[in-house]
């Protein structure tokens, strides 16, 4: 078999408001829209693409699967996040295996995490 690509899909209530904050959150492109969906991508094409999809039903409980943006200065990233329109999930970060991390949501509350994978700042 050979190595498939991944696009990830995200279920939201408003997908053209949705992708301003995430293009600004992690510097993806808005490559276009079309009905229900808007395809968003990074410049370099190294990461997934992410596609914001229109659903009727509200979210019900915590994401299966979520993001995780690393970073070495987490408490930065994590106000400038707050500025755009992120909150945090949990009041303190966690640490564990010499990472740490801020459990956030989108401003739609689709939960992401903010954490050092174990570089510089933990």
């Amino acid at each position: 078999m050979t190595e498939a690509s991944i696009g990830l899909v995200l279920d939201c209530a408003d997908p053209e408001a949705l992708a301003g904050f995430w293009t600004q959150a992690i510097g993806m492109k808005r490559i276009g829209a079309a009905g229900n969906y808007v395809l968003l991508r990074s410049p370099s094409g190294r990461l997934p693409k992410l596609l914001l999809q229109r659903v009727d039903e509200p979210k019900a409980g915590k994401n299966r699967m979520h993001l995780d943006l690393h970073t070495p200065d987490v408490d930065g990233e994590v106000a400038r996040l707050e500025a755009l329109g992120a909150r945090r999930v949990e009041a303190d970060a966690r640490t564990e295996f010499d990472s740490r991390w801020v459990v956030m949501a989108d401003p739609e509350g689709n939960e992401f995490c903010v954490c050092s994978a174990g570089e510089a700042g933990v």
